[in-house]
């Protein structure tokens, strides 16, 4: 069988090469494709590599008809549908490690640039003017570099920057301050104390609902005077408009950018505007070793799953041989969405995780199982960097203990997965799923209240206080918002103490309409879930 691979972007000569050693491989390489011709052209082929300009929209996975993979040679996967190609069967791969050298090296390269005004030095220099008044440097060592982020990347920065000096305090609340002892690194409970003692500030982080924006006009102000921002990471993170202001303001001395809100950065955005923004386009992966990395690991990938099927760095399939799949497929979005649940409902540093397994589900290699309570629980944190493959080395990276335990007897249901998870700060979160058939996903427990719950699309879950009128009053006041309600279970301990209630809802809630929920009387806590 002759494997025809299509590279649509531009990619390293070593990449290439890979592909081409292999006799049962055929390699197209062309970049110049428009999205109407990509999709006439992909029918052709069984892997599709791509970095990120070409976008693999659902229009494109539909017309694939012998698609099998897509490689991304890099970390990000938002230019490929992830969704239309999982319900398709077609395996999607990043390279996570390839660029981690490279960003922490242009981090530290905004850092230096930062404290001696660099650019703007070599501007006025190639305006043959000698000005050295005007850019007056601070020096680095005895400084205090506090990170936002400590995984990979941030580690790699840490350890550099200890070495000109200066003092790294970190805040990342999902890693365990044991994991980072060995580095004499400060690790801080919350983001406000490692914001008020820091002169540097950089983020290495992914961008979700939680960390959009968390650098903004409300966090500036408890930063110190002249602090320095530096963000390589995503843009969102920093509120670009509120830096501005924090500039004008002289609260920031300057900031440093490789990532944007908007990309590529329009014509009209107000950085431009500002001497102490130094810019870069979006270059943390643009070294030659890094492209070389990514495009060799993308095609041994490849090259490994079309020939051996051996599935590595998969963002949406686990790396398991088939026969034993088809075993456990119905129980791995279970799973998986166990995981999720839990990861939104409580924050925190994990410190351990227990799973149960009961009942038939005993009988199955449970190891895929696992993996996918642990992706699940991982990415709403960490996003694209975490997937069926290194989620368990992103647990064991983060002092995460996870425990497994199987009991054959099961007095309520056939099979019954358990997810407890317990917190650095003593938070312990439990929950139960089941299976009824082979498609019917049902959370059964959250921690003490029996439920019967439907784990999809947005689920708001109240803990109350069990008196009449409580469904009544959340009714009404979804109702006055326009936030229909698709479904609702209601456990409770025992009458007039404290129940829960979830409601499945069609439209997500917003803060405000939030914060009129927390304010009902009979209200102990709500949030808000998306699956």
């Amino acid at each position: 069988m002759v494997y025809k691979i299509l590279i649509s972007d531009n990619l390293s000569e070593k990449g290439i090469k890979v592909f081409e050693k292999e006799k049962d491989f055929e390699v197209t390489f062309n970049t110049k494709l428009t999205p109407e011709e990509l999709k006439k052209e992909i029918k052709k082929y069984d892997a599709l590599v791509v970095r990120s300009e070409t976008k693999v929209t659902k229009e494109v996975i539909e017309a694939a008809t012998n698609l099998k993979v897509v490689g991304r040679a890099g970390v990000g996967v938002d230019n490929v549908d992830v969704p239309a190609a999982t319900k398709k069967g077609i395996v999607v791969m990043n390279t996570p490690s390839g660029n981690t050298l490279s960003t922490a090296e242009l981090t530290i390269s905004m850092i230096l640039a930062l404290s001696r005004s660099i650019p703007q030095a070599n501007a006025s220099m190639k305006a043959k003017k000698w000005d050295r008044k005007s850019f007056m440097g601070v020096e680095l060592n005895g400084k205090v570099l506090g990170i936002f982020g400590f995984g990979r990347i941030g580690k790699e920065v840490a350890r550099r920057m200890q070495s000109f000096g200066m003092e790294v305090v970190a805040f990342d609340p999902f890693i365990s301050a044991e994991t980072t002892s060995f580095m004499s690194v400060k690790m801080v409970n919350k983001l406000d104390d490692m914001i008020k003692v820091a002169d540097y500030i950089t983020v290495h982080t992914p961008l979700t609902e939680e960390t959009k924006y968390v650098i903004n006009k409300d966090t500036f102000p408890k930063m110190k005077d002249g602090v320095r921002i530096i963000n390589c990471a995503r843009g969102g993170i920093v509120c670009e408009e509120d830096l501005c202001k924090a500039i004008d303001s002289g609260k920031v001395a300057g900031a440093a950018l490789d990532v944007y809100e908007t990309e590529p950065l329009p014509a009209d955005s107000p950085l431009y505007n500002y001497e102490k923004i130094i810019m870069t386009p979006h270059l943390g992966a643009s070294t030659k070793e890094a492209q070389v990395n990514v495009a060799i690991d993308v095609a041994h990938q490849i090259v490994d799953m079309l020939k051996n099927g051996d599935v590595k760095n998969a963002v949406n399939f686990p790396s398991i041989p088939p026969e034993v799949l088809k075993q456990v497929k119905p129980y791995l979005g279970l799973s998986e969405k166990i995981g999720y649940l839990i990861s939104q409902l409580e924050k925190g540093r994990y410190k351990k995780v227990d799973i149960e397994f009961r009942g038939d589900v005993c009988d199955l290699n449970t190891a895929p199982l696992k993996v996918a309570i642990l992706k699940g629980l991982l990415e709403p944190i960490l996003q694209d960097t975490v997937n069926y493959v290194n989620a368990p080395f992103i647990a064991q990276e983060r002092g995460i203990h996870v425990v497994e335990s199987k009991t054959k007897e099961s007095k309520d249901f056939a099979h019954l997965i358990t997810v407890t998870v317990s917190t650095e700060e003593g938070a312990i979160t439990s929950v139960a799923g089941t299976l009824f058939g082979l498609n019917d996903v049902k959370i059964v427990r959250i921690n003490d209240y029996h439920v019967d719950a439907t784990p999809e699309g947005y689920m708001l879950i109240c803990e109350n206080i069990d008196k009449p009128g409580f469904v009544g009053s959340i009714g009404t006041l979804l109702g006055k918002n326009k936030i229909n309600i698709a479904s609702m279970t209601l456990g409770r301990k025992q009458k007039g103490e404290n129940a829960l209630v979830v409601f499945n809802i069609d439209d997500k809630i917003s803060e405000k309409v939030m914060e009129e929920i927390r304010e009902l009387k009979m209200i102990i806590d709500a949030k808000v879930i998306k699956l």
